[in-house]
């Protein structure tokens, strides 16, 4: 370029500077930063090789272990694993059995439980020990013309245990039990020591038609209880609920016999 030739614009009055040099560890590290696909191929057929280079390794070694033993120590060597593998067969199988042996004991354990406590909410409702709630029916008597004779209120309680009648309360008040006792009484009937006066309304559950039928055939408790001089309303519902509970007794002259 001559002198009297214009200088081209944005260029300083600098000489030129060669570009820096790259060196190998700045080119590898480079390469590892952003490897191409076919350093990836390389790379992942050189972990294969190395995988099945340590699998031959310890398979040589393992060969190794029973390379130098005779035929004689082999066979022992095998019949002691197929030993250990039949006891181990055996020990599951006996594991097993008691799995099996304590499930059913379970399974009995928890039936007989259930059949226990079955029974036990049986007696309780039987004995009158607890609050009970049903279908059932309603039974009012009023004396109108006469008096209600004893014979006629036992005999209705009496069809009406016939009839499967599953609880009995009196007036509100008293629960009628298996071993519960009628007696006369001035102004009404004596039930357990207590005194019931008319009107007597019996709360009974169990089936209503049956517990009606027991108590409407001919010359049956209603048609008693009119002849003494009685009104009988007879009500079927769907839910009755008893609420009054005996004291339980214990037994005085009664002993479990464990002989049997």
């Amino acid at each position: 370029m001559r002198e009297d030739e214009p200088r081209p614009s944005g260029t300083a009055d600098q000489p030129d500077r060669p570009a820096p040099e790259t060196s190998g560890r700045d080119r590898l590290l480079a390469t590892l930063r952003t490897p191409t696909w076919s350093q990836v191929v390389v790379g992942s057929l050189l972990a294969v090789v190395g995988f099945a280079a340590v699998v031959q390794v310890n398979n040589t070694q393992l060969d190794n272990t029973y390379a130098g033993l005779r035929e004689q120590d082999l066979i022992e060597i095998l019949t002691g694993l197929t030993g250990t593998a039949e006891r181990a067969r055996r020990e599951v199988d006996r594991l097993e059995r008691t799995r099996d042996q304590l499930q059913s004991e379970s399974t009995s354990r928890d039936a007989a439980l259930r059949q226990t406590e079955e029974r036990v909410r049986t007696l309780n409702i039987i004995a009158g020990l607890v609050p009970v709630t049903g279908p059932g029916i309603r039974i009012r008597i009023e004396e109108t013309s006469g008096q209600t004779s004893l014979n006629s209120l036992l005999d209705l309680v009496q069809e009406l245990r016939t009839a499967d009648a599953e609880a009995m309360e009196f007036n509100n008040e008293y629960r009628l039990g298996a071993n519960s006792a009628f007696d006369t009484a001035t102004g009404g009937i004596e039930l357990d020591g207590n005194l019931l006066e008319p009107p007597y309304v019996i709360e009974v559950i169990g089936d209503p038609h049956t517990l009606n039928g027991a108590l409407t055939f001919d010359s049956g408790p209603i048609d008693q209880l009119m002849d003494d001089g009685a009104t009988v309303d007879v009500q079927e519902l769907e839910r009755v609920d008893i609420v009054s509970v005996r004291d339980p007794s214990q037994p005085e002259n009664a002993q479990v016999d464990t002989s049997q």
